[in-house]
């Protein structure tokens, strides 16, 4: 029989004849085996985990136009190549325009989004129906259908009245002889009026027409129809005061003052833009809580139709990254894109990275705690397998056996114990951090090959070092006394 394989018999000999100690030993070192690889575990995954956690509360990144830039579709696809596939969890481009309704004298705030990628970029929405999936289709906030009284599958007539398109004089500057005016004002229940003039020679008013179709049409939308009006600002020079130089029509006194303050702000029009109107089914009513409510969601295809432009606001980005990655993406699509800035919402990205900190933290604290436990219950078992032995070690050292075969053996019945945890403990703990992650995070946990042999030698280095003091205790042992019964 060879040395090895006697010195094997000697400890599992040893082991077996002190089932009960080493048994409380054993499960010491696999209970903390198992907390440590399942918090390992967790820890390793969590940053993954977290990140999808966060996700759900909204962007942590914001596209914009610089100052004097314009953000377009391309543009944003262009910027997009910065950050990598796997880290961009969703990009929802916004455009927000002014949108009529004249069947019910309303005038609201329109966004038009990718609505596939909204789902990515903004999950906490809640939809009673369901999301556009064709053009001509609209989700409604809950605020504004309540307001008109529309509901899943109603029909809605939208009109987008732009602005003639203005040169950067102010309206005191566009007020020269021969000049075509254009200008609009918040008219009555927040509907917007449209008027444009015409002046002479002498630079007073010539002609002008009054577009109020979002207004009452009993009283408001009778305005652009009352030429009684109309006639009294002809000969006017602007700018006008409501009740000095015109009166305002009985019974619509606020769209009256919405036309005169649309006159005293109108600018040089260059060109005009007819107004485009387009018919939509509701299919979904949005809540949030939030200032979403008040919106109607269309398709940027919808958008484009209507306004005849490519033209991006904002596009609110969901990355899953640190805020140092995320600072890093930011800087590299501002600089390397012209016309576009890369912000961080920093209230999203700072308390990520704040949670990550302190559970970092707490798995730091636990683990430490778990070891030093376990530490204790092996050293403690193993100090009192070494009382129970005290006759047999003096015996040994008595006819002959050296120091070295008295801490080899002591060491190798704790090294054994520590590879029978570490390996219960590497399948128990991926066990346990599983149920921690479905029950927490409600997905499941990455298992991470490294696990197994990280377990086993952390085990059999806690349980070897468990085992230096009752080492130095049964080496300490004198042959002499204990054979005398001492």
């Amino acid at each position: 029989m060879t040395k090895r394989r006697m010195f094997l018999r000697m400890i599992t000999a040893s082991l077996l004849r002190r089932r009960s100690r080493m048994l409380i030993a054993l499960l010491s070192i696999g209970i903390g085996a198992t907390i440590l690889a399942g918090l390992v575990t967790i820890y390793v995954d969590v940053p993954r985990q977290m990140g999808a956690q966060f996700r759900s509360y909204g962007a942590n990144m914001l596209l914009l136009p610089q100052d004097g830039g314009t953000l377009t579709s391309d543009g944003l696809a262009q910027a997009l190549k910065s950050i990598p596939d796997a880290a961009l969890v969703g990009a929802a481009p916004y455009r927000y325009v002014r949108l009529d309704m004249t069947t019910r004298q309303q005038s609201f705030t329109a966004a038009a989004t990718d609505f596939e990628q909204i789902t990515k970029t903004s999950p906490y929405f809640s939809i009673e129906g369901a999301y556009p999936s064709e053009t001509r289709q609209v989700l409604v906030g809950k605020e504004i259908a309540e307001t008109i009284g529309v509901k899943v599958g109603s029909t809605m007539e939208l009109t987008y009245q732009p602005s003639n398109t203005s040169t950067d004089r102010t309206p005191e500057e566009s007020r020269v002889p021969g000049a075509s005016l254009s200008g609009k004002a918040e008219g009555f229940g927040a509907g917007v009026v449209y008027v444009s003039a015409v002046l002479d020679d002498e630079a007073k008013i010539a002609s002008i027409s009054v577009d109020a179709s979002t207004q009452t049409p009993e009283y408001g939308g009778l305005v652009p129809e009352d030429e009684g009006f109309l006639n009294q600002f002809i000969g006017k020079t602007l700018p006008l005061t409501l009740g000095e130089d015109v009166d305002a029509l009985s019974g619509a006194t606020v769209t009256s003052g919405a036309v005169v303050d649309a006159l005293n702000t109108a600018t040089e029009a260059v060109a005009a833009v007819r107004p485009k109107t387009l018919n939509f089914t509701v299919t979904g009513i949005l809540t949030t809580g939030g200032e979403e409510e008040e919106y109607v969601f269309l398709s940027l295809g919808d958008m484009e139709i209507m306004t005849g432009e490519d033209k991006l606001d904002v596009a609110e980005l969901s990355v899953s990254a640190s805020v140092d990655q995320l600072e890093e993406y930011a800087a590299s699509i501002t600089d390397n894109n012209d016309g576009v800035q890369a912000r961080l919402v920093k209230r999203v990205a700072r308390s990520e990275a704040s949670v990550l900190e302190k559970l970092t933290a707490l798995v730091f604290l636990v683990t430490l705690v778990v070891l030093l436990l376990t530490m204790i219950c092996v050293s403690t078992t193993m100090t009192a397998v070494v009382s129970e032995r005290r006759r047999e070690i003096g015996l040994r050292k008595a006819l002959g056996a050296s120091d070295g075969s008295i801490r080899a053996e002591f060491l190798g019945e704790g090294l054994f114990l520590g590879l029978l945890g570490g390996v219960m403990g590497a399948v128990l703990g991926f066990v346990f951090a599983q149920v921690v992650s479905v029950n927490v995070f409600g997905s499941s946990i990455t298992f991470q090959p490294l696990l197994l042999p990280a377990a086993i030698i952390v085990s059999m280095a806690i349980a070897a070092a468990s085992c230096l003091l009752p080492i130095k205790r049964a080496v300490a042992i004198d042959p002499a006394l204990v054979l005398k019964g001492e």
